[in-house]
């Protein structure tokens, strides 16, 4: 048990340091040959962050766990959205100006509506999983072409990116990190399953409980970090940007794994308990990145506390059903 728990945390740390790399390095590379910043920040950072959830879930369906691939998806996106969104609002309160930002929400959740169609019936198969990647590298070429239209406008969100991604790192330097970025993600996605699996069994805990809690909330913490950094810094659109691209990967890219690689039953409880949570959430941060009645959208201290609520009665309802 010692070693696991060690396994755990050891996975953990070196799966935030790794996925840093893999971003710094990705993106000062994409720079360097002429890429705009936004499209940058709205592919590559966006994926870098999920790739420890990636990692995580491949490795999980790999080994033979499928329910911690489909709760680290789903359990990443609640994390993203009632966790990390919450604990950014009560450092700093955020207000949503892009219109970026305003096109992707709607996109996010009919991503999720869809994906639940595939899954409705109770099982992730190959197809499903297929569909979802397909998905995935079609909102990828919808995200380009938005960056490239919405470059030269004025976004808030553009200006951001453009302070935010790394400059002047030499070539060689950067495809060195993005080398060892890669490389310290697979192995550190390896011992976090690893110990994970072998902490579900010492408690006979389910694998989709371990997915939705420990994993999910480990795996989350480059978004949290991303998001609170941000938002000190006054990017009020990179802390919510970088969550909603996020969570278009999770669902599209993550959940697709499973699906791929080891193709299996829907567990007890996505589809009555997990699923309609993340869409709620969903929900509720499209209305307040919109606004009511006509004022600027914004997520304040109190929206960020309610979050923050929701997050831990979620918590409480899966230690129920852990009993």
């Amino acid at each position: 048990m010692l070693l696991s728990s060690v396994a755990v945390v050891a996975g953990f740390i070196l799966l935030v340091w790794g996925a840093d790399r893999f971003v710094l390095g990705a993106s000062a590379t994409a720079r360097n040959f002429g890429v705009s910043p936004l499209i940058v920040g709205l592919t590559i950072v966006g994926f870098g962050t999920s790739a420890p959830e990636m990692l995580v879930s491949g490795m999980a369906a790999y080994q033979g766990s499928p329910g911690i691939s489909i709760g680290n998806a789903l359990g990443s996106n609640i994390t993203n959205i009632a966790l990390v969104l919450g604990v950014t609002a009560l450092v700093v309160p955020l207000t949503v100006h892009s219109g970026i930002i305003r096109r992707e929400l709607p996109i996010l959740l009919l991503v999720m509506v869809l994906a639940l169609l595939l899954i409705v019936d109770g099982e992730l198969g190959q197809g499903d999983g297929l569909f979802l990647l397909l998905g995935m590298f079609l909102m990828i070429f919808w995200v380009v072409r938005l960056g490239l239209r919405e470059r030269d406008s004025g976004d808030l969100m553009s200006s951001e990116f453009d302070a935010e991604i790394p400059e002047g790192i030499p070539t060689p330097r950067a495809i060195f990190w993005l080398l060892i970025g890669m490389v310290v993600l697979f192995a550190s996605s390896h011992i976090l399953v690893w110990g994970a699996v072998n902490i579900a069994r010492a408690f006979g805990v389910s694998d989709l409980i371990i997915g939705l809690t420990i994993i999910a909330i480990g795996t989350s913490l480059p978004e949290l970090a991303a998001s609170v950094m941000s938002a000190l810094k006054n990017e009020h659109e990179l802390a919510i940007g970088n969550i909603i691209g996020s969570n278009m990967f999770n669902i599209l890219g993550v959940m697709a794994l499973p699906g791929l690689i080891y193709p299996s039953v829907v567990p007890e409880g996505v589809l009555s308990r997990d699923y309609p949570v993340m869409i709620a959430l969903t929900i509720a941060l499209l209305l307040m990145a919109y606004g009511f009645r006509g004022r600027e959208g914004k997520i304040n201290r109190v929206e960020g506390g309610l979050l923050l609520a929701a997050y831990c009665g979620y918590m409480y309802w899966l230690y129920q059903a852990a009993l």
